[in-house]
């Protein structure tokens, strides 16, 4: 990318900014605004001033002050993704990198850094990696899965249900995904905190990063290494005995990007989605009314909040135009589902709902979109429905401005989600779970019907002849299993 972004024509050289004398907040070279420190904690809020003064595409600085284009527009971002002779995933080619203004210790290079895997290279290669891995993704048993998810659901909410409180990003939206990822790639034994923990560490980037990254590369090559001895029905043996004949490196890098991305993403998802049926009155009475599914609901969460806000990046193989910008060959472009997702062009009115509209930017598309998109709508469908089922009278536990969020370029991480319900008991990990009946209240139990004054009570009652109900439909929501229960249905 050239040093001096380009501006759209008639924009002045300098731009309305903060007071004079605060330099920190001042606009870096070329006008462009920077999305690290000062004047960049709200990025949401910055995407829509930078919408308003560019447009659907806008010149930013990463650390370093690295020029970089953030698409922002839905079209723009489908056109990026959708055009592989335009742009590629190959870094190499970026102008910043190839003069040295991207330096090796930067902070987003492991982000940006190409690697041999599928979603960095183009033509044969892509082909024989990506193959390889969709050919694995659809050996995958997605009714033992949901069985696997709805089990682990079980038994996270067991660990904290018989106490009345949680917090429903520790306690569960970090676990879910990594329990059920273990199980998928062949790997159930190496599920623990410890896992858990070194994942969310590698992925905030943290001083301890590189340790945590290696602690989970540990676990993948013992995994890699087994597998390549003895093959078993699992996600690693196929993408080990496939016939594309993957090394051992590519086996393990491929493992590491499933793992790390679905669980980022998976994790985000799942607290996102908690957090709307807790916080937004009306999109939990849609739910809990039958007027929505879970899998509706999870599906306007990823329009609402996806779970990576950028992803980066795509590079510009040609000189070309995008969104009215002039875009060298070898500038840089962060991919950015977030702003994308509430382009006013596709959603004028952003409290309308998304029902039944699948195309939001949340798993990407063209020949990189995320093959494993599935297996993560349903840890959050089979998750959300689950932990509803278990504790329908759970409600958040502080104000809602309370809530916290750790954001960065990449993706917005709800820090905690603090809820309270009635105690619940213990259940069976491995059965479907079933609406906990509390004991109401006296005063609001029906009333007994009473005799009348002719009426003569019974010695004794006979026992009631056995009835054979006729069959019920499914509860839609914890609202209907109430009213169920209720009437002794």
């Amino acid at each position: 990318m050239t040093s001096e972004p380009q501006l759209p024509p008639g924009t002045p050289d300098t731009l309305p900014g903060p007071p004079p004398g605060c330099p920190a907040h001042r606009p870096g070279p070329g006008g462009a605004h920077r999305l690290y420190g000062p004047g960049a904690e709200d990025l949401d809020d910055l995407y829509e001033r930078l919408r308003e003064q560019y447009g659907p595409v806008a010149p930013v600085l990463l650390h370093d002050d690295v020029p970089m284009w953030v698409v922002l527009g839905h079209a723009e971002n489908l056109q990026v993704v959708r055009s592989p002779s335009q742009y590629t995933r190959d870094s190499r080619i970026w102008a910043p990198l190839l003069d040295g203004r991207v330096k090796p210790d930067h902070p987003l290079m492991p982000h940006i850094a190409w690697q041999p895997i599928c979603s960095h290279v183009e033509g044969d290669e892509h082909l024989r990696l990506r193959h390889a891995v969709t050919s694995a993704m659809g050996t995958i048993d997605h009714r033992s899965v949901r069985r696997h998810i709805g089990g682990h659901t079980q038994r996270l909410v067991n660990g904290f249900c018989e106490r009345g409180r949680a917090d429903l990003v520790a306690q569960f939206a970090e676990h879910l995904p990594m329990a059920v990822l273990c199980d998928i790639l062949g790997m159930p034994e190496e599920y623990n905190d410890r896992m858990v923990q070194a994942a969310r560490d590698a992925l905030k980037g943290t001083e301890t990063a590189n340790q945590s990254h290696a602690y989970v590369m540990d676990a993948l090559n013992r995994l890699t290494k087994r597998r390549r001895a003895r093959p078993e029905d699992d996600f690693t043996s196929h993408l080990v005995t496939h016939g594309a004949g993957l090394g051992d490196d590519e086996v393990r890098e491929h493992l590491r990007l499933v793992l790390f991305a679905s669980y980022e993403a998976t994790a985000n998802l799942l607290a996102n989605a908690l957090r709307m049926v807790l916080t937004e009155p009306g999109f939990r009475a849609r739910l809990s009314g039958g007027q929505m599914t879970v899998p509706e609901a999870i599906e306007q969460s990823l329009w609402d909040e996806p779970p990576f806000s950028t992803v980066f990046g795509y590079f510009a193989k040609q000189d070309t135009e995008l969104g009215g910008q002039r875009i060298s060959k070898g500038d840089g472009l962060l991919f950015a589902p977030a702003p994308g997702n509430i382009d006013p062009r596709v959603r004028p009115d952003l409290s309308a709902s998304m029902q039944g509209n699948r195309s939001h930017l949340a798993f990407g598309g063209g020949p990189h979109e995320c093959p494993g998109q599935d297996i993560g709508r349903a840890i959050a469908d089979v998750g959300v429905d689950a932990l509803l089922t278990r504790l329908p009278d759970v409600q958040l536990d502080c104000a809602e401005h309370d809530l916290r969020w750790r954001s960065s370029i990449a993706s917005r991480h709800l820090v905690a989600l603090p809820v309270r319900f009635e105690p619940k008991p213990q259940a069976d990990a491995d059965l479907p779970p079933r609406a906990y009946r509390p004991s109401l209240p006296a005063d609001l139990m029906p009333p007994a019907p009473r005799p009348g004054p002719s009426a003569a009570l019974p010695a004794a009652v006979p026992p009631a002849r056995p009835v054979t109900p006729a069959p019920v439909p499914p509860p839609k929501g914890p609202w209907q299993r109430l009213l169920r229960w209720w009437r002794g249905e």
